[in-house]
């Protein structure tokens, strides 16, 4: 087995067929930008299959839910993250599970299972893991800089960089680029002004950016206050239950209570 317990569950979900994709932290570990992370984000298959594989391969290290969703389709696609945990060697194992993740549109996941097919281990690539850490963590932001750094295309390099300093020596390099591509990021706009006034802009798009996550998920916390009060509840009932079985009377509680999309989302 894996040292890495995120990987050796990224094997055995995509046993036979590729149906996870690492995110979030380890993916952060995977680019060489971290040694560890304490939990594991999966972007998964949006089908029946994937998600009961998923709880089947769960199933055999004994884990149990914590708050949020439960493993099914109809919540997954509104874009609810699923939350299960168990113990393993001492250690608490934190996987948290979505289809559609923040900020990448249906082309792009699809373009990311395109590209992950045949990888031992499949992780997000570096422009796709900009946008999915482009959350309301200020630590996140310094990984997003890092990233930018290693990508070998000009354009992304400069959609991405979180220096100042780094946008600077991009503009004098490709000129043309930063005035086409300010269209897609207004901040370029103060590279004609100076460090200082770039890095004011810098700073004012990373809290628009944080703002933005706030409100996302606000509006999906305020949706689920039902589902909340009556988590306790459903917790204590579910406790000691095989995980199938957990699954099955956490998909019964949350009928009703967990709305499977924000109001007025698309379909």
């Amino acid at each position: 087995m894996s040292a890495n317990i995120y990987l050796e569950l990224t094997r055995q979900f995509n046993g036979g067929r590729l149906r996870a994709i690492l995110s979030g932290g380890q993916a952060v570990v995977l680019h060489r930008l971290a040694i560890m992370s304490k939990d594991g984000d999966w972007i998964l298959r949006e089908d029946e299959e994937a998600l009961r594989h998923v709880v089947s391969v769960l199933a055999g290290y004994g884990a149990h839910y914590r708050f949020g969703a439960p493993l099914d389709i109809r919540w997954l696609a509104g874009g609810w993250s699923s939350h299960l945990e168990f113990a393993w060697k001492g250690l608490r194992v934190r996987t948290d599970f979505v289809t559609r993740p923040p900020r990448l549109d249906g082309d792009a996941v699809k373009r990311l299972w395109r590209e992950q097919e045949h990888r031992e281990f499949p992780f997000v690539g570096a422009k796709d893991l900009v946008e999915l850490k482009k959350t309301n963590r200020e630590k996140d932001y310094a990984v997003i800089g890092e990233l930018a750094r290693r990508m070998s295309d000009a354009d992304e390099q400069i959609l991405c960089s979180r220096s100042a300093r780094d946008l600077m020596e991009l503009a004098a390099t490709h000129p043309d680029k930063i005035v086409s591509l300010a269209r897609r990021r207004p901040a370029l706009l103060a590279v004609r002004d100076g460090v200082e006034a770039l890095e004011a802009a810098l700073d004012a798009e990373r809290r628009r950016l944080m703002h933005a996550n706030e409100e996302r998920l606000a509006a999906y916390m305020a949706v689920a206050e039902p589902w909340s009060q009556a988590w306790s509840d459903v917790a204590r009932e579910m406790d000691g239950m095989a995980i199938r079985d957990a699954h099955d009377a956490m998909v019964k509680r949350a009928e009703g209570r967990l709305p499977f999309a924000l109001p007025g989302a698309p379909a």
